[in-house]
């Protein structure tokens, strides 16, 4: 185990992650799974992004909503999962002072801001089943970017008074933290002091981020609901629930895994159910998110689809051009 390194004032420079300690052929084993989940969750949601950009067809505010979504997944997860594999594989366990309220504040930023975004998806949905024909009208360019910039700035400012309230929290030790991420509580329980306040508001504001957007989600899709069920025709409420089965089903994925984490009696008193519940958030979610979209979706497969031919058609024509200055 570490020593706890300290600065000139004795406090501590840096903390020790301890991750998921366990034999080096199994922690190597880790390492490949996590790099391959990264990678595929960075493809995953790189094509839906290409796909919205490439495509006129979809620069509708609904697609640059998911645009803007899938953007947040990538950065959601580069925010901490890099950290962890770089301390699985060196060993090194350790992360700065800096470093750590960094990682705290830009994770749950992107939660935070995860949050807002899918309330304005479901907003935009709602309009859209609900209020077709004030649609055009109401969701301009103009507004969706307003929304967009709200989603990104609102996510950033709400953390802004934990992240203080946490920097002035001192610590002198330990300074290991039985995690693979800066979470709020294993950090907050290696205060020097007692921090009761500082714990308080930063759950309360946790909670309302939680709470108000998906109660808002859930009223949202109360009278998206109740509209689709007074629809005459069955193909009409077959197209309804089939735009809003995606975005139900990455609600049901992130809100699930949340509370299950921060709202189930007793389920963050153990560190491995601590740690596989935020394992499941950070990565599962952020994985599945394309897979959902592009598999449910035939405006972004087809233009995925054109993205490959072309690419495919720029690969055999350099492969010829090669293959005749080869000859020639």
């Amino acid at each position: 185990m570490r020593t706890v390194e300290s600065n000139i004032s004795g406090s501590v420079s840096e903390f020790i992650l301890l991750g998921f300690p366990c034999r080096r052929d199994i922690q190597i084993l880790l390492f490949v799974l996590f790099s391959v989940i990264y990678l595929l969750i960075i493809m995953g949601n790189t094509s839906v992004i290409c796909a919205v950009w490439s495509s006129w067809k979809l620069h509708t505010p609904m697609y640059i909503f998911l645009a803007n979504f899938s953007f947040l997944e990538i950065c959601y997860v580069s925010s901490d999962v890099p950290q962890m594999l770089a301390n699985i594989i060196s060993q090194s366990e350790s992360i700065s002072y800096v470093g750590c309220l960094l990682q705290f504040y830009f994770f749950f930023s992107m939660c935070a801001a995860e949050c807002l975004f899918l309330s304005v998806m479901a907003f935009d949905r709602f309009l859209a089943i609900c209020r077709p024909l004030h649609y055009p009208t109401i969701m301009t360019h103009r507004l969706c970017a307003w929304l967009v910039v709200f989603c990104w700035a609102g996510g950033f400012l709400w953390l802004l008074t934990p992240l203080i309230l946490i920097s002035q929290v001192p610590f002198c030790g330990p300074n290991t933290i039985d995690h693979f991420l800066c979470d709020l509580g294993p950090l907050l329980a290696l205060s020097c002091v007692p921090v009761s306040g500082t714990t308080l508001i930063c759950g309360i504001m946790s909670s309302l981020i939680i709470f108000l957007t998906f109660l808002y989600i859930l009223g949202t899709y109360y009278s998206i609901l109740s509209v689709v069920l007074q629809m005459p025709s069955g193909s009409g409420r077959h197209k309804a629930f089939s735009t809003c089965a995606s975005h139900l089903a990455v609600v049901s994925l992130f809100y699930g895994s949340i509370m299950m984490m921060y709202v189930s009696p007793g389920s963050g008193d153990h560190p491995g159910m601590q740690k596989f519940v935020t394992l499941f958030y950070a990565l599962a979610t952020p994985f599945f998110n394309p897979l959902i979209y592009n598999f449910r979706n035939k405006d972004v497969e087809e233009a995925l689809k054109k993205i490959l031919n072309m690419l495919l058609w720029k690969s055999l024509k350099a492969s010829k051009v090669t293959f005749n200055i080869r000859h020639h």
